[in-house]
């Protein structure tokens, strides 16, 4: 390890040596490509998984889809909340709601965090929902980034 650390220093030193001498020179000398090393100093597993912030919007006017499909929608979700894909979702609103009746909510989409290797497997698990299945979902301009959460904290008086 000691060795591999040196070797890739000493690339990055002769890669700074040559961007500051010259562009051009860099432009045209991959220090790395010439010592026989990987760009990637630090390979990360293929199969790592991560937590991701995913939101999903609903398609326009698909409201009273959403509410039929909704216990197919739920009862999908014990699966994944207990294989540890699912950590934490639910809907995305576009008010605050009045009350908790589902018929009062004005629903624009769901957020989700769950566990995957790669924003691929997220796109297959969400494909695979009831809600994609069924209209709802607009799967195409889901947002998805990396999350590293710094807490996490039940909310008083609301029912999971």
């Amino acid at each position: 390890m000691a060795f591999r650390s040196r070797t890739c220093t000493s690339a990055l030193s002769l890669q700074r040596s040559i961007t500051s001498t010259s562009s051009r020179a860099a432009a045209t000398v991959n220090p790395f490509i010439r010592l026989g090393l990987r760009s990637r100093t630090m390979a990360t597993p293929a199969n790592r998984k991560f937590e991701w912030l995913v939101v999903v919007p609903d398609f326009p006017g698909t409201l009273a889809k959403r509410l039929e499909v909704r216990p197919a929608h739920f009862a999908g979700l014990k699966e994944k909340i207990d294989s540890g894909t699912f950590v934490m979702g639910g809907a995305v609103l576009e008010d605050v709601p009045v009350d908790d009746e589902v018929s009062s909510l004005k629903f624009s989409g769901s957020t989700v965090v769950m566990v995957a290797s790669s924003k691929e497997e997220i796109l297959e698990t969400l494909r695979a929902d009831p809600y994609t299945k069924n209209g709802v979902w607009d799967v195409d301009n889901a947002q998805m980034w990396p999350f590293k959460c710094a807490f996490r904290i039940p909310v008083p008086g609301q029912s999971v």
